[in-house]
């Protein structure tokens, strides 16, 4: 077992200490950002989703900040806000809690659109301009929300131009019974958390990045994604259909897929398990199935 598929190994374990039963969906937020996207995770309160964020940025030592989104906060309780110096004379920028490498965007969809928006060139160009200033945020920079139910009292939906900025979507769910009984008879989550040491340096997180780019993707792989995306573009009830960032998208997390998997190219059995997580949000679909992706991955075939 070489370097990196140890780290890996180790990561993912201590996650799956935490989070019970959900090796999957563990597997998919770490693909995530391996593969440099932002994650969104939606389900119900009380799943796990934010004792989740925290485990991962203790496990990868990262810094950490927790934003909780609520009907009244506004663009500066993220980014920051130029303070008056009386000393000096002058404006003192008080960095927000957007400055940090893990950010925890709790509950984004209570927030109204004006303070949703605050995180788009943050998500995307890893940097916040203020008073015509820009200023870069520290690397590496991920931004997990989570995102209670539409259907909930108290949301805003998010456009789709957010949306779009989440490389993937999970779902926790219910545990299993098997694992909700470990949950009722083991450690408190939060104090599990707490005594969580950090298992992968930043460096070495960088490091499985880069390896990320450096998987190999065959032309007749390409040619898969390809008539994946095309087929969204065309068929009744998904409208408009995938774009080409979100191609790029499914690519990197189906590397990241095989890196995690141990293997040092992509097949298209990495596309297929990555590939629900990160279109699903994307596809507005028509008739509001959630089974979207499954059907799309029986219409195209395998070349």
């Amino acid at each position: 077992m070489n370097a990196a598929q140890s780290e890996i190994d180790t990561v993912l374990a201590q996650l799956n200490r935490v989070i019970l039963g959900k090796d999957a969906q563990i597997r998919l937020c770490l693909a995530c950002l391996l593969a440099r996207g932002h994650l969104l995770i939606e389900d119900i309160p009380g799943v796990g989703k934010t004792t989740l964020a925290h485990a991962i940025a203790k496990t990868l030592g990262l810094s950490f900040q927790r934003i909780q989104f609520t009907s009244d906060l506004l663009p500066a309780d993220v980014l920051g806000v130029s303070i008056f110096d009386r000393e000096t004379g002058k404006f003192r920028f008080q960095r927000g809690p957007i400055f940090a490498q893990l950010v925890l965007a709790d509950e984004i969809n209570r927030a109204s659109p004006k303070a949703q928006s605050a995180l788009l060139e943050a998500m995307e160009e890893h940097q916040v301009t203020l008073d015509g200033q820009s200023m870069p945020l520290p690397e590496p920079f991920f931004v997990i929300a989570t995102q209670n139910p539409q259907d909930q009292v108290g949301t805003f939906p998010l456009p789709e131009s957010q949306l779009d900025r989440f490389l993937m979507r999970v779902h926790l769910g219910y545990p299993a019974p098997a694992a909700e009984r470990e949950l009722l008879k083991g450690e408190d989550r939060r104090d599990l958390v707490n005594a969580l040491a950090a298992v992968v340096m930043v460096d070495s997180l960088q490091r499985l990045q880069q390896r990320v780019l450096d998987i190999h993707v065959a032309p007749a792989l390409l040619d898969y994604v390809q008539a994946l995306v095309a087929y969204t573009r065309h068929a009744s009830g998904s409208n408009p259909g995938l774009s080409p960032r979100a191609a790029i998208g499914l690519l990197r997390a189906a590397r990241a897929w095989a890196l995690i998997a141990g293997r040092n190219a992509v097949i298209p059995e990495h596309v297929q398990a990555v590939f629900a997580a990160v279109v699903e949000h994307r596809l507005r679909r028509q008739d509001g199935d959630s089974g979207a992706a499954d059907r799309l991955l029986e219409a195209v075939p395998i070349p």
